[in-house]
């Protein structure tokens, strides 16, 4: 059914058709204002951290792509050539959680999701089970998974969104990285690469 225009101009008449388009404009303005509060109710991203990568001389008989983890310097070296190797500054294992030995790079993961595992969640009954991807994961930007002969450790080298919570012993037995150093080790290092932890 057509309204009469009552004796108004045409130019000031709204036909079907723009009608339509103000109506749909109308629910995107106001959909797009919900979105905003709804993000507006989170915090702030976190910042990436800083670069604590130095390149270093390091003497070691370890072979090039080679991770060796000092945890009394709570320091991660990259051997990248003989008598040179990346350092960079980590966060190690606190009292009760630290471990030495040899392992592997068993996998790598950008924006990885987190699962504690089972003992973490027995500590700490508060733990979700899972923590999806993204930049509120406790994993931050990147990790790699270290195995032992074939096994997932439940150890890994990876970010994190605090970027002050790098160079301190206060991890469960993981190596911490800032973000911005995280991500520039993991396009080193290749899956298999030898990680020595002393």
């Amino acid at each position: 059914m057509t309204l009469p225009n009552r004796g108004r101009p045409s130019r000031y008449r709204i036909g079907p058709g723009l009608a339509c388009v103000m109506s749909i404009a109308l629910m995107m303005l106001v959909d797009f204002a919900s979105a905003r509060s709804a993000l507006s109710d989170r915090p702030p991203l976190p910042a990436m951290g800083p670069s604590l990568r130095k390149t270093v001389a390091f003497e070691t008989t370890e072979q090039p792509g080679t991770i060796v983890i000092r945890k009394g310097e709570k320091a991660l070296y990259l051997v990248t050539r003989q008598g040179q190797a990346l350092r960079y500054q980590i966060s190690v294992g606190r009292d009760g959680f630290g471990w030495t030995g040899v392992v592997k790079v068993g996998a790598k993961t950008e924006w990885p999701e987190w699962r504690p595992p089972r003992e973490m969640r027995a500590r700490q009954p508060d733990l979700p089970q899972m923590v999806p991807a993204g930049p509120y994961n406790p994993l931050g930007a990147r990790a790699l998974y270290l195995s032992r002969d074939g096994r997932n450790t439940l150890y890994r080298i990876h970010g994190t969104n605090d970027p002050k919570g790098v160079g301190f012993d206060g991890t469960s037995g993981c190596f911490r990285l800032t973000n911005t150093d995280v991500i520039d080790l993991f396009k080193r290092v290749a899956i298999g690469a030898k990680v020595v932890v002393q």
